[in-house]
Parts: structure tokens; C-alpha cells; sequence
């Protein structure tokens, strides 16, 4: 497995540069990305320039929008035998993903963000495409579509819950055995009701506690830090 690490670049100007950080894409390079460098390489710039284009319409286009056919067919257009569609569509993956991660971002220095593009071997001019858009005006209109695109699930308002005892059952070996029964209550008003056996319930405690601590460390990262 391969981790990145990012030292700031001799010529920002900043005087630590034996600091490290993990990149806004994470600490590793994510495949779609990986599969955009081979693609890159068959396509020259004003190409990429113009699928980043469509990256920044497709993102900033609302879930409602009724222009998306349009759209699909005018990047069909980019289609030429040195870059097909298909290796448009793996470098408009790539570079959709790099936008994301970097707009949803909590704390993204610009600085950073094109030292970060540069060791993942981005061309220079296209480093520059992009973060006009992560931090230029257009970042606000992407950050509202991707807002309202998001998947929403129902909120957890209520729990209750209680320890039954079977006293007696046709299955012998469920009596006098405890068992908990619990009712969730959803903010889309929907009531789920399940029963768990005493055992499992400490699984599923201790799978609870688990994951608020991680949650714990994760909030110590820089990259989780806000402003």
C-alpha cells in the first residue's frame, strides 16, 4: 500500500519545509484519478480544458436542471480519434473527483491545493484551470449544487428501549433467556421496532463506542480541523 506525503515546494515562500501533511485527496491517490494520468497522456490541453468545462457545468447545474441532454451531447462533440469518448469520460471522472474532494475540503490553503495537483504530475496550465474554479467565484455554485445533489438519510430522533424476559416459549432453549427490544424513531416520522439478543446488544455497544472513537482521533487531523 502507498501513502502520500506533501512537503510544501521550495518556492512558496514558507519557511517550514520539513512540515508534512496529507494531501486533500487523501493518503492515497484515488483510482479514478490514477487512470486520468494514462488518458491525459493521449490528449492534449486545450482538450482537457475543455472537458474541465463540462466538469463545471455539470457541478454547478442543480439536481432539477433540465439541460443535462444538452450537455451529453455537446461532450460527445469532443470525440476525435486521438481522444475518444471513452478517455474523455475517464479524464472528466478524474478531474470531477479532484474537484469535489477539494471544494468539500474544509481548510484548503490555494497554496497548497496546486502543490498538491503538481506532485500528482497535473499539467501546470490545467492546475491553474482548476483552482480558479475551487477558489474562484464559481466554488460558491458548486459547493450548493453538490449540497443539494447529496443523499440525505432520515435522522435518528428517538430511541427507546427495554429488557424482555421469555418466561415461556415452544422453543426451549429462548426461555428465561434476556433479550432487548428496541424502537427508533425517524425524523421522516417512519418507527422501527427490532429485537436483539443480550449478546449481540454488546456487540453492537461496543461497535458504537468503537466508532466514536475513531471519530475522537479523526477530529485531531489537520485535514478535519476548521478555520
Amino acid at each position: 500500500m502507498s501513502f502520500v506525503q506533501v512537503r510544501p515546494s521550495s518556492g512558496g515562500g514558507s519557511g517550514s519545509l520539513a512540515a508534512e501533511r496529507t494531501p486533500f485527496y487523501g493518503a492515497r491517490i484515488p483510482d479514478e484519478v490514477k487512470l486520468m494520468f494514462k488518458a491525459m497522456k493521449g490528449s492534449d490541453a486545450a482538450t482537457v480544458k475543455k472537458i474541465l468545462k463540462f466538469v463545471s457545468q455539470s457541478l454547478e447545474a442543480s439536481s432539477s436542471s433540465t439541460g443535462d441532454s444538452s450537455l451529453s451531447e455537446s461532450f460527445l462533440s469532443l470525440s476525435t480519434p486521438k481522444s475518444t469518448e471513452e478517455t474523455n469520460r475517464i479524464i472528466y471522472s478524474g478531474l470531477a473527483l479532484l474537484i469535489k474532494l477539494a471544494i468539500r475540503h474544509p481548510n484548503l490553503k490555494q497554496e497548497n491545493f496546486k502543490d498538491d495537483l503538481a506532485q500528482i504530475k497535473i499539467p501546470a496550465e490545467v492546475i491553474t484551470d482548476i483552482s480558479s474554479l475551487v477558489f474562484g467565484k464559481r466554488s460558491q455554485r458548486i459547493k450548493e449544487s453538490l449540497k443539494e445533489k447529496m443523499v440525505r438519510f432520515p435522522q435518528l430522533e428517538s430511541l427507546k428501549w427495554r429488557v424482555d424476559v421469555t418466561i415461556s416459549n415452544s422453543s426451549l432453549n429462548r426461555v428465561l433467556e434476556p433479550s432487548v427490544l428496541m424502537e427508533m424513531k425517524l425524523s421522516n416520522g417512519n418507527i422501527k421496532t427490532f429485537e436483539v439478543s443480550a449478546s449481540r446488544f454488546h456487540e453492537l455497544r461496543y461497535s458504537v463506542a468503537f466508532v466514536l472513537k475513531e471519530m475522537e482521533e479523526m477530529e485531531k487531523r489537520n485535514i478535519i480541523k476548521r478555520d
